[in-house]
């Protein structure tokens, strides 16, 4: 998989899926190797099966990410995913409303562990995001970009 020309600040937030064995340390090793570069996990989530898990992750330089998962032959994919900046907690019942009213279908949703400027976020798989983006924003809810999560 070859790298992708670099991002610009007002791309889609990218997510990577990282395919996994289901071994102890393994995810470790993987945000350790990043935090070395200097490369922060904005957001995690873990599917986990008896073999293998799939680790969906948000950093705040995804170009850097995807050399070192490269070079070091972690397997992934990348997408975007929306991501959508909240207050509270209170605010995922009207997201999902928003998301609801435009009749969009959620794959998945996570949080964010941290961002810039201390807000919380939600990472949203939909099928979707220019409908969604467009919903979401009729309700005052910001979008994010990649040049909103990067440092």
């Amino acid at each position: 998989m070859p790298p992708q020309t670099e991002i610009r600040p007002e791309d889609p937030v990218r997510q990577f899926s990282v395919f996994v064995a289901n071994r102890v340390g393994l995810l470790h090793e993987m945000t350790a190797l990043f935090r070395k570069s200097s490369v922060h996990v904005i957001g995690i989530t873990v599917l986990d099966t008896t073999d293998s898990a799939i680790v969906r992750l948000i950093v705040d330089d995804p170009d850097r990410a995807r050399t070192l998962m490269i070079a070091h032959d972690f397997p992934f994919t990348e997408s975007s995913v929306l991501a959508v900046e909240i207050v509270s907690e209170a605010d995922l019942t009207g997201v999902l409303a928003a998301l609801l009213e435009a009749e969009i279908n959620i794959g998945y949703i996570y949080s964010f562990i941290k961002r810039p400027q201390e807000r919380a976020a939600l990472a949203i798989n939909v099928e979707d995001p220019e409908v969604a983006t467009q919903a979401l924003g009729k309700r005052g809810y910001k979008v994010l970009t990649q040049g909103d999560i990067s440092r």
